[in-house]
């Protein structure tokens, strides 16, 4: 059976370090997180997107 997680409700955008890879939690407009673990390419790739989002 299979573990019940509580809901991470709203919160702050934040992204920890959980072995090896990286947790980012993303609060939606309608309520709640989107919660996505990337490794440490994914995370540097989607900086330089969001900077280039940015020019």
């Amino acid at each position: 059976m299979a573990a019940m997680k509580p809901r991470t409700g709203d919160g702050p955008l934040e992204v920890v370090k959980e072995g090896r890879g990286y947790v980012m939690r993303l609060p939606l407009e309608g309520g709640g997180r989107l919660v996505v673990e990337i490794k440490a390419d994914e995370v540097k790739d989607l900086g330089d997107a969001l900077l280039g989002a940015l020019q």
